[in-house]
């Protein structure tokens, strides 16, 4: 199985950002599993929010093209009634298997103040082709009761925009995730200048697959890791 972390730095320009992802998502293998940084198409945008929520609908209609040969994950500008969220979205096979919107806002850069808080009890596994995944978007990783909520996970994937000054606390909290759930991790975090970069693919046992040079970074991974590493140290994951 081919895992693919991006890792992009978005423009001002919205369509600019989508035709780069699109050619992005074209050079990887097909039946690649591609995670894309937090809000890669938009970015934050919070004086244009409500053009990014119409933009959203334009970039749902592509990525569900592309994903009739590859499964594609990222988060948007989704907007619900009056409300706008930060909502992650992963398609499959020309459709959208999972929605679930960012729980946790990251205060410190006022996201709180744009965006609504999505529900707890969407932070919880889903199934791919069998495959168990789990998500959580961003700051969300900070809170170990949500890796809990993810146990006996195959593949957690964390979107992200998190800042240069906490690369560290990323890298290290991304890898401790997949070490304590005994699973594969895809963090894909933004280029931005502002942002810590240090997008991987991280094993079951630890093993870290990074280079903050790339925007395309790829592992070819055997799932049988999974259950290898589960039944030699065993912590009760099933």
């Amino acid at each position: 199985m081919n895992l693919i972390t991006l890792q992009t730095k978005p423009s001002t320009n919205f369509q600019d950002n989508l035709d780069h992802l699109e050619e992005l998502i074209l050079q990887t293998p097909k039946e690649s599993f591609i995670l894309a940084p937090e809000l890669s198409l938009t970015g934050y945008a919070y004086g244009r929010i409500i053009e990014a929520g119409k933009f959203t609908k334009k970039a749902i209609e592509k990525l569900t093209l592309l994903s009739k040969e590859r499964t594609i994950s990222l988060t948007m500008t989704n907007k619900e009634c009056e409300d706008y969220f930060n909502t992650f979205y992963i398609f499959h096979k020309g459709k959208i298997i999972h929605k679930q919107s960012k729980i946790k806002l990251f205060a410190l850069n006022d996201e709180n103040k744009y965006f609504e808080s999505g529900r707890e009890e969407d932070i919880k596994l889903f199934e791919i082709d069998e495959l168990k995944i789990g998500v959580l978007v961003c700051f969300e990783l900070r809170f170990i009761d949500y890796w809990q909520k993810l146990k006996g996970a195959d593949i957690i994937l964390i979107p992200a925009m998190w800042g240069a000054k906490r690369k560290d606390n990323y890298e290290t909290l991304s890898k401790a995730l997949a070490v304590a759930n005994q699973c594969f991790v895809i963090a894909s975090d933004s280029a931005d200048e502002s942002c810590a970069k240090g997008s991987a693919i991280i094993t079951p046992f630890g093993d870290v697959t990074i280079d903050d040079n790339k925007e395309i970074i790829s592992k070819t991974i055997d799932l049988k890791e999974i259950k290898l590493m589960r039944k030699y140290l065993d912590v009760g994951i099933q």
